[in-house]
């Protein structure tokens, strides 16, 4: 058998380095010395024969070959993570587990997932069990995951992450809902019962939206932007709760989840507009790194959710 003469060590100094940019950020980070930590690369390019950075004055840019190292060292320190949880204690894998969720699952949908797998996993029963769960934007989340930062996201936009597997999920459906005094509410309860508003007065409406990255927002940039040529008169939040609320003060059309707004609508705090453009619905997604190694834990979650059956059918 070959001797190994890459250590785990040299590779967590790389990731530190790789993230901060420069040997001395990095140091502050792995308790060594500016120095040690410069010591640290040069040894580990001279190991593997290959130049990893290019030097930009004191600051350090993964090349190619960096961009290459980095997911796979990830997954080797996430992997040694792993061993070194499971020394300290044999049951750890089955009871830890870090969840993301973009915004409107997480809000809306994750609570009940997670009563569902306490339930199938018995546990309440567990002698120990710690799970962190982590709510972002689509981005942030497919992030997350593909720095071993957590171990399973659930987004609701597509995924631009080349080191993630990317499965189809649930479907949920976008809804177009106003305050019920709003202008555009009332002529679809004119003459005509449920008459369709049409693009043109969308197109001069005030539309609330999520931030840039916000799965909804990328999904609602595709779906109606193309029909509506701009947002002429737009104000930007960064959650949906502050949309809704937004929206039922009057301010404005908003495009949410139906899973975010139908409690509101059948409280009449929100109405749905009936409109001419098409059903509008977007494909959500469970991301796991490819390199990955599957828990207990983590396979349990993943089977759970997978069944799909826990939320109404659109």
């Amino acid at each position: 058998m070959d001797v190994l003469r890459l250590t785990l060590r040299q590779l967590q100094i790389f990731v530190a380095v790789a993230r901060s940019g420069s040997t001395t950020a990095a140091s502050e980070q792995i308790a060594l010395s500016q120095s040690a930590t410069s010591s640290a690369i040069n040894e580990l390019e001279r190991v593997l024969s290959l130049r990893l950075f290019e030097r930009a004055g004191k600051r350090l840019l993964l090349n190619d070959n960096g961009r290459a190292l980095l997911p796979r060292a990830l997954a080797l320190l996430d992997g040694a993570a792993g061993v070194e949880q499971m020394a300290r204690d044999s049951s750890a894998q089955a009871q830890s587990l870090r969840i993301g969720a973009s915004t409107t699952i997480g809000n809306y949908v994750l609570p009940t997932l997670l009563g569902r797998f306490l339930t199938q996993q018995q546990l309440d029963q567990a002698p120990a069990w710690q799970s962190r769960v982590m709510i972002g934007n689509t981005s942030v989340i497919a992030a997350a995951v593909a720095a071993f930062e957590l171990d399973v996201g659930l987004i609701e936009g597509p995924c631009h992450e080349a080191t993630l597997e990317v499965t189809p999920w649930l479907q949920d459906e976008l809804v177009i809902v106003a305050a019920p005094d709003h202008p555009l509410a009332n002529s679809s309860r004119g003459p005509t019962v449920n008459a369709r508003v049409p693009v043109k007065a969308l197109r001069e409406a005030l539309w609330l939206l999520r931030e840039a990255g916000s799965g909804t927002r990328e999904t609602t940039d595709q779906l109606i932007l193309p029909q509506l040529r701009s947002y002429r008169r737009s104000i930007e939040l960064g959650s949906s709760e502050a949309i809704q609320r937004a929206a039922a003060q009057g301010l404005g059309l908003a495009c949410l989840s139906h899973w975010a707004v139908e409690d509101l609508i059948e409280t009449g705090r929100l109405c749905r507009l009936p409109t001419t453009l098409p059903k509008m619905l977007r494909q959500c997604y469970l991301v796991v790194h490819r390199g990955k190694q599957m828990t207990p834990a983590l396979r349990g979650f993943i089977e759970c959710v997978s069944v799909g059956d826990f939320l109404p059918r659109l």
